[in-house]
């Protein structure tokens, strides 16, 4: 599996990755459309929840391979912005709340807050990254802060992401008879597509200007 060491290499890993997604999205979509009247109900509800698995699997790879890429800088955390290095510290403050640690933990814990500065961003923890089976619009706002990008637009798309996506991908899910109408697939894919995309340039756009050096 190839690293993005670049700019580029970054690029091109997230094409390659969009590129399968939006061409199964695709050929679903053709499956539908040219399908018998028997066979169409399991084919829109099937496209449903493989438009849902693809806004959240591609979500996952833009993420991974962004802090990937910044690891592969090898600077210490005085070298990026603030919010990489809060990362390094929110699973702990997570444990820690919801925990009874000792004293000495919770002094540990704020000693290495101060004194972990001069240290180098080596990984990020894979639990800040987790959507859960359920990437709604506030797991995706917490995702760009870990990222440090602006999440306006995903609260705009609230009802598209949080009920034309999620809540019916988790209807179908859940053995429930949820369905759109064949007319509404080609808007579907079109806006999924459209957040995947939306949210890889935000990404990108960071990388291509260093915005996430201090």
């Amino acid at each position: 599996m190839s690293k993005p060491y670049t700019e580029e290499d970054l690029s091109n890993i997230l094409d390659v990755d969009l590129i399968w997604r939006r061409k199964e999205l695709s050929d679903m979509k053709s499956a539908v459309k040219t399908a018998d009247l028997h066979f169409k109900p399991a084919l829109i509800r099937a496209i449903i929840a493989l438009s849902y698995a693809h806004w959240e699997g591609y979500v996952r790879t833009c993420v991974n391979r962004y802090f990937e890429h910044l690891t592969l800088r090898k600077k210490l955390f005085a070298e990026f912005e603030r919010q990489i290095y809060v990362n390094k510290f929110l699973s702990r403050l997570d444990a820690l709340h919801r925990s009874r640690i000792s004293l000495e933990a919770r002094c540990k814990l704020i000693n290495d807050i101060l004194d972990g500065g001069s240290s180098r961003f080596s990984y990020l923890d894979s639990d800040l990254v987790d959507t859960r089976s359920n990437l709604n619009t506030d797991v995706i706002k917490d995702i760009c802060m870990i990222c440090g990008v602006d999440w306006s637009h995903f609260e705009q798309k609230r009802a598209f992401i949080d009920i034309v996506l999620l809540k019916r991908r988790n209807a179908i899910a859940h053995g429930q008879q949820e369905y759109i109408r064949a007319n509404e697939i080609d808007d579907l894919v079109a806006d999924t597509l459209a957040l995947m995309g939306f949210f890889r340039n935000l990404l990108e756009n960071k990388v291509y200007t260093k915005s996430y050096a201090a």
